[in-house]
């Protein structure tokens, strides 16, 4: 669910201090992201959306976050299916909790 090496190589290269920055940050994005699709109707800026929610979850280590809003943009984008906002929801916030427990674990309170 969550590229761990890739979370500790990302620390490691930007610094404690920047890393909170960049977590707090990506979290604040993605709600607000989050509520974008939520509120909007049709596929009109869902699909910029979920592009990038896809590059800010992989940049963060969100592997399974990240699949699934590809997953989403491309049936989007080939019109094979609305979003699954309670798919995408749900898989966020279990990578959110799974990611959050997982920095105390194994990186120390970040928070």
């Amino acid at each position: 669910m969550i590229a761990w090496d890739h979370v500790q190589t990302l620390r490691d290269d930007i610094g404690e201090d920047d890393f909170h920055e960049i977590v707090v940050v990506f979290l604040d994005e993605v709600e607000e992201a989050m509520a974008r699709i939520s509120a909007c109707s049709g596929g009109e800026g869902v699909a910029e959306t979920l592009h990038f929610l896809k590059g800010s979850a992989l940049n963060l280590g969100f592997r399974t976050f990240a699949k699934l809003c590809e997953t989403e943009e491309t049936a989007l984008k080939t019109n094979t299916g609305p979003v699954n906002l309670e798919r995408l929801t749900d898989t966020y916030a279990q990578s959110r909790r799974v990611f959050l427990h997982g920095l105390q674990l194994r990186l120390g309170d970040v928070g």
